[in-house]
């Protein structure tokens, strides 16, 4: 009864809900280790805060995912040019009303909630969707480098240019996601290879106008970590969350210290969020807690390129390999930072850190991963039917291109 219930409840690919869990699990576990000693100091001893909290958000993000799923995958073809507006009105709002902390506007507060929304990262899935769907409707002119730039290029130099000032780590990464999305969409090669071009030149343009405009130390903060990094110069000061992150997993070793013994997260700054992979390492090891995270993320990742091989049109599968592709990038970049392979970011490993809109974005991506899955095993389950059991529930989409 128990099990029947289940599968009715929560349909799709078994495997990425079976991923979900493990994340949630890690995330519970690292969350309140790394973050026990900051909430004793700043929130009156309560050293379960962030745990509540993460709990409370990966609550919410269980039903998100579950709505989501049930959702027909089709409304984000009818909706992705909506989102995308949005998106880029919520980041100009946030440029011009949004919450300052460490010397980036990064943040939106919501009136009468207290709430603070960071808006790239809303930004980043309204324009996976979006890519997705120009892919789809578009195919036969991708070979038309205008035609590309008008409805690829702009909407993805927008959501960036937006993002720059204040995070430009964010915005060259959403910008790599964008192009690898275009690349596996058959956009040619060239194009993609302009594009790099032109955005190296306006990136340089621009940090040279900061400098010399305004009284930002942003520009300074950039130059220093890349110049760092590719020196390799140990800068005690510049590389102090680099360095911490270092020792933690140098001495988690293979089996790490056990749960709840680091060190590390008492030093080392966004402990439960940017760098909580490192903190995972010293305390659960190489073994049970590297290898198996790695490996998840590439599962999910393959999962997802099972998913969108199934699909008979070209929208579902783009999506399912645009927000895919967005996640495993974004987990990758956050664990080359943490054992220093890969300049800082400050970005989170998805649905594993301590967050609020990011653990909400990475779940409703899930959520319309795994509704795409849910029609194509219901098509696919239906065609397996003898003809005279066969019922008219299947989902159509708008364009009939094959992907």
């Amino acid at each position: 009864m128990e099990q029947g219930w289940l599968t009715k409840t929560f349909k799709g690919d078994r495997a990425i809900w079976g991923l979900v869990v493990l994340f949630m699990f890690y995330s519970l576990l690292a969350v309140y280790s790394s973050s026990a000693g900051v909430a004793f100091l700043k929130h009156n001893g309560n050293t379960s805060y962030f745990l509540r909290t993460q709990f409370f958000m990966l609550l919410l993000s269980v039903i998100i995912i579950v709505v989501v799923h049930y959702l027909p995958y089709r409304i984000y073809f009818s909706l992705a040019g909506l989102f995308l507006i949005i998106s880029a009105g919520l980041l100009v709002l946030t440029f011009v009303f949004g919450s300052r902390v460490n010397e980036a506007t990064r943040w939106l507060v919501i009136p009468g909630t207290g709430f603070s929304l960071q808006t790239s990262d809303v930004a980043k899935v309204a324009l996976v969707i979006y890519l997705a769907r120009s892919l789809a409707m578009y195919q036969n002119e991708l070979n038309n480098f205008m035609h590309v730039t008008k409805y690829f290029m702009l909407p993805v130099a927008l959501i960036c240019g937006l993002i720059l000032p204040e995070n430009l780590s964010t915005a060259v990464m959403i910008f790599g996601i964008s192009l690898v999305i275009m690349f596996v969409g058959r956009i040619p090669f060239k194009f993609l290879l302009a594009y790099v071009g032109i955005a190296v030149v306006g990136i340089i343009l621009f940090a040279m106008l900061l400098a010399a405009f305004t009284k930002s130390n942003r520009v300074q903060v950039w130059k220093n970590r890349i110049e760092n990094f590719v020196s390799g110069k140990e800068d005690p000061d510049g590389d102090y969350q680099s360095n911490q992150a270092k020792i933690a997993i140098s001495t988690g070793g293979l089996f790490g210290k056990a749960p709840g013994k680091s060190t590390q997260r008492n030093m080392l700054p966004q402990s439960n969020s940017d760098f909580i992979f490192a903190i995972i390492i010293e305390e659960y090891g190489l073994l049970f807690g590297a290898i198996p995270l790695i490996l998840a993320y590439m599962i999910l990742l393959f999962r997802g390129i099972t998913i969108a091989k199934k699909c008979d049109t070209a929208f579902p599968a783009y999506l399912v390999l645009g927000l895919i592709i967005m996640i495993v990038i974004q987990a990758l970049l956050n664990m080359l930072v943490a054992v220093g392979l890969f300049p800082v970011t400050g970005q989170t490993l998805p649905m594993v850190s301590w967050g609020r809109t990011s653990v909400l974005m990475m779940s409703f991506s899930i959520g319309a991963i795994l509704s795409v899955s849910r029609v194509v095993n219901a098509r696919i389950k239906k065609e397996e039917l003898p003809e005279e059991e066969k019922t008219d529930e299947g989902e159509k989409i708008y364009e009939p291109a094959k992907a």
